[in-house]
């Protein structure tokens, strides 16, 4: 058995220099508020037989384990969770990373992060970096590469998070992730993501709430023109009201976050003030969590 809490989108996503080419990257958010849990039983015919059904990744996902630590072909993978999809929780690689977990654990054989990092974007194209859960990284999504690590986790931050309803897949449902186009950048713009990273590592190094604030906003700005958040500049306007660190997005979802820092003494009087601003301007689905949990 496995079981993967989900992530809350990304502190930043963009374009970055590793070695001599430039990789598509990102530094995810962790979250949670929502858990996937994976139960894998050995043994059956091949291919592995998955319930529900139409989670093929995550039972590609449990094939692709069994073949890489060359172990017997087949078994039941069954899970279950609450995690909602296509909005930027990253369900698909929860259930990925559960399923090769408890392939794993049914076998009592540890599955090394680099290679579960391998494994899940052969299982789903583009993966998220939740298999890291000991530090943040900076993560290249569609290669299964660490580009850096921060030495560290995320600075302590209450979230705000929020639904932007609009940005759907036209039934209401969320985005099909890997229906968008990737990103392009230009030359600028991937300047620009050099210098976030530099403030990254700073802000992670000195625990620095505000200026990884700072990076998110930057980040979320740069983006808005291939996932926009609506009423974006409003919503800027009410991180500045109440003194909140910036703003986070699933660049790849329908959710963003406004970031505080934990410990500033009017925290909990700030977040409430928050709550009836993105009221006023029709922002109605709210949710709370801790980057610590």
């Amino acid at each position: 058995m496995a079981s993967v809490p989900v992530h809350h989108g990304e502190i930043l996503q963009g374009v970055f220099l590793h070695g001599q080419r430039l990789v598509r990257g990102l530094v995810t958010l962790p979250c949670a508020m929502y858990h996937q849990r994976a139960t894998f039983t050995p043994g059956g015919r091949d291919p592995v037989e998955v319930v529900p059904h139409w989670k093929y990744k995550a039972r590609a996902a449990a094939e692709l384990t069994l073949l890489t630590l060359d172990l017997p072909r087949g078994g039941w993978l069954e899970l279950c969770g609450a995690v909602p999809l296509g909005r930027g929780f990253g369900s698909s690689t929860s259930d990925v990373l559960a399923a090769i977990n408890a392939v794993g654990d049914a076998y009592e054989v540890p599955v090394p992060l680099q290679t579960a990092a391998k494994i899940a974007v052969r299982a789903e194209l583009a993966s998220d970096s939740l298999m890291f859960d000991d530090g943040a990284v900076l993560f290249a999504q569609r290669a299964g590469e660490v580009l850096e690590d921060f030495g560290n986790r995320l600075p302590p931050m209450r979230v705000l998070g929020f639904g932007n309803r609009t940005a759907t897949n036209g039934n209401g449902n969320g985005v099909d992730t890997l229906a968008l186009p990737p990103a392009r950048y230009d030359q600028r713009e991937i300047g620009i993501f050099t210098e976030l990273r530099v403030m990254l590592r700073e802000a992670i190094a000195t625990k620095d709430v505000t200026l990884l604030g700072c990076v998110a906003t930057a980040s979320t700005r740069l983006n808005q023109r291939h996932l926009p958040i609506p009423a974006f500049e409003r919503i800027l306007g009410i991180v500045a009201e109440i003194g909140a660190a910036g703003i986070q997005t699933a660049h790849s979802g329908n959710i963003a976050g406004i970031l505080l820092d934990w410990n500033h003494p009017d925290v909990d009087a700030r977040l409430e003030r928050a709550r009836h601003l993105l009221r006023d301007i029709g922002i109605v689905e709210q949710w709370e969590f801790t980057t610590d949990d």
